[in-house]
């Protein structure tokens, strides 16, 4: 592991706060590090000193607080806290989760900070100013092996301690007060706790942070030692070559089945890094996913264990029946009273198609979450991979899983972040929209993703790469004119998401103005290829998946020139009007399987990329108008901007429309002559 200590950059942090710069500094280094802290854990702190209103000194841990991340910690990120009531809880016989918790918000100085670390009283123990806790990858692989501590213990020598695993919180605070009591900590190079993490400590910044760099390089190095190849991390196979349309369609069988047991809309992934399908090759994968993950934190993300679907005898249950009775057994072994089952939808499992494709997907209610279960799915293949090369897979047992689980602060943890994130209407649900690197196909996207939306934006131009900085868009710049592209932005999208729920149909064009007598055949062609027969063949491409999806809409983006044309405007109003009757023909044929077809039909949309400043003036000159009083030539004397037309887009996919198919609905400010 390189260490990237920069000591320019250390310099300007301390110019930005004398006190906390360097933890700042060092913390960010770790969190930066996908290899020792992934999405949120792992905890730093600082001791020193604070001065009270009465101008005491108080003894202070400066100590991460609960859900920040290292990576992009602040200084507020870092709750000051009484260090010597910290050091009294730690002399208790005994305290629940919940009272600690309760004490640790009482020891804090500052009392709108936030929570304190449940680890703040391991922390404090430790009688050195700076310490740094990770879950290094490379180290935690090497405990969840058969011989994992005999390896560490050889590795290490007497500079480490080697603790056994206890759970987190108060019971891992008394095992690290023993070792403050035997031992000279001073001496000591860090704490392996195992199937957990290391902790490194210093008087300086820098010197805890170069101790846990060269404990972890000697890690990997015993990794790549103990092995005899390693996946090559850097490198991703492409799917694309491999991946049948059956097998996409699987995907999205596998995404209705989950959300119906969700009882909710639910996002699935196919996962294509190296390590994952170097796993998911594996003779035993159903064996080594069920063992446990690669730290135990990992289970809140994504269940102690994965599910297997098999589709290689074609479509069944294909696996989720299995993993129900796998997780009810579980649980009821180790369950009491007091604990309330969890929901018995896998979060990831291995994939065999008919073909011979074989996959990891991985499965979450929300876009953010997704992303968290794939790259601890990523992490734990890796591990899992260099485990069994040196001699098997040996993580924690099932009731120690549950245990993490299970427990009351991760589950407190976990109800929070399902509260933020998962209030927008359509959140879970999967959106294609063509035409999205501007206007009304923008605003769609824009929209969407603001309402909880996963988002598969397609576009000609290449602006479409450079339009959306959100992780629930994904781009995909292709002309739809061509059928490898509508087959691609599919494919796609059910990679990505699982499935298609929402088709925007937005993609077109005004080509030229022509009368028809001086009419170009060209002009026609290709106003009808891009107005009308692209639109065609992306919903007979997406038709599956919309039978496959959660209250399935589409919706068609037309034009006021279907009932209100004007001369000139010949090739683009027919292809328009040929749109229409698409949009009422789709209706009738998709109302059986529940697939609401509806059309929009936009008028005076200015900030679209139909219109420019010289066309807008042409226009108002021709009409004898203002550009303002051009703009608001409508019945209402309104301007209609993009947003407006997303807004209804949006009511046509959502709940208040969830019993209206084949309806024609201006949004104009209502035009005279369509009136």
């Amino acid at each position: 592991m390189i260490n990237r200590w920069d000591e320019k950059k250390a310099i300007q942090y301390v110019a930005e706060n004398p006190v906390l710069g360097l933890r700042v500094y060092s913390s960010r280094l770790l969190g930066e590090e996908s290899k020792l802290v992934l999405h949120g854990g792992g905890n730093t702190s600082l001791k020193g000193l604070t001065v009270n209103i009465f101008g005491e000194e108080v003894a202070t841990l400066f100590v991460k607080g609960s859900g920040s991340d290292l990576k992009t910690i602040e200084s507020k990120g870092f709750p000051p806290v009484d260090r010597e009531r910290l050091l009294r809880l730690a002399e208790l016989p005994a305290l629940t989760d919940s009272e600690m918790m309760r004490e640790l918000r009482l020891a804090l100085l500052e009392p709108t900070a936030p929570t304190p670390s449940v680890e703040a009283i391991m922390h404090a123990l430790i009688p050195l100013d700076y310490v740094d806790h990770t879950h290094s990858d490379a180290v935690v692989t090497l405990s969840n092996t058969r011989t994992g501590e005999t390896r560490l213990r050889e590795l290490y020598g007497d500079e480490v301690l080697i603790l056994p695993y206890v759970m987190p919180g108060f019971v891992l605070a008394k095992q690290i007060a023993r070792v403050v009591l035997e031992n000279d900590c001073s001496h000591l190079r860090g704490i392996v706790l195992l199937h957990h993490g290391i902790i490194t400590f210093a008087n300086s910044a820098k010197e805890s942070y170069d101790e846990m760099i060269s404990l972890v390089t000697m890690a990997e190095e015993a990794l790549l030692q103990g092995i005899s190849s390693i996946p090559d991390e850097s490198s991703e196979m492409s799917l694309s070559a491999e991946v049948l349309s059956e097998d996409i369609l699987n995907v999205a069988r596998i995404r209705k089945s989950a959300g119906e047991k969700f009882e909710a809309p639910i996002l699935v992934a196919l996962q294509h890094n190296e390590n994952v399908l170097a796993l998911a090759s594996e003779t035993n994968v159903a064996d080594l996913i069920q063992k446990g993950p690669l730290t135990p934190d990992h289970t809140i993300h994504t269940k102690p264990f994965g599910a297997c679907f098999d589709f290689s005898d074609g479509f069944t249950d294909f696996g989720f029946e299995s993993f129900e009775t796998f997780y009810c057994n579980y649980f009821s072994s180790n369950a009491s009273g007091e604990h309330q089952r969890l929901d018995l939808v896998p979060r990831f499992a291995a994939y065999k198609g008919r073909a011979g494709l074989k996959a990891l997907v991985t499965l979450a209610p929300t876009v953010s979450q997704l992303g968290i279960v794939s790259d601890i799915v990523e992490h734990t293949a890796k591990a899992i991979l260099n485990g069994e090369l040196l001699g098997g897979w040996c993580p924690l047992s099932h009731s120690d899983l549950f245990d993490v689980e299970y427990w009351e602060l991760e589950q407190a943890k976990v109800k929070k972040d399902k509260d933020v994130k998962s209030t927008g209407e359509f959140t879970g649900r999967v959106a294609l929209v063509t035409g999205a690197a501007s206007g009304i196909g923008l605003a769609c996207v824009n929209l969407l993703v603001s309402k909880g939306a996963a988002v598969l934006a397609v576009d000609k131009s290449e602006d479409i790469h450079n339009a959306f900085k959100s992780p629930s868009v994904l781009a995909y710049q292709g002309d739809l004119t061509e059928p490898s592209v509508i087959t691609g932005c599919v494919e796609a999208a059910v990679k990505a998401f699982g499935g298609i729920d929402i088709l925007v149909s937005n993609a077109g064009n005004f080509l030229k103005s022509a009368n028809i007598e001086l009419l170009e055949d060209s002009i026609w062609e290709s106003s009808l290829d891009i107005n009308l027969t692209s639109h065609m063949k992306l919903l007979r491409e997406c038709v599956p998946f919309l039978r496959l999806g959660f209250d399935a809409a589409v919706i068609f983006v037309g034009s006021k020139n279907v009932a209100a044309p004007g001369p000139g405007a010949v090739a683009y109003s027919a292809s328009k009007a040929g749109l229409s009757q698409l949009a009422r023909v789709a209706a009738l044929e998709l109302g059986e399987d529940a697939i609401r077809v509806n059309t929009i039909h936009p008028n005076a949309v200015y900030d679209t990329g139909l219109w420019d400043t010289k066309l807008l003036k042409s226009r108002a000159e021709h009409y004898r108008m203002s550009i303002d009083d051009y703009r608001r030539s409508n019945v209402l004397k309104t301007d209609i901007a993009s947003s407006d037309v997303a807004t209804a887009i949006l009511a046509f996919a959502g709940q208040d429309f969830l019993k209206t198919t084949g309806a024609q609905v201006p949004v104009d400010g209502g035009n005279q002559r369509v009136i």
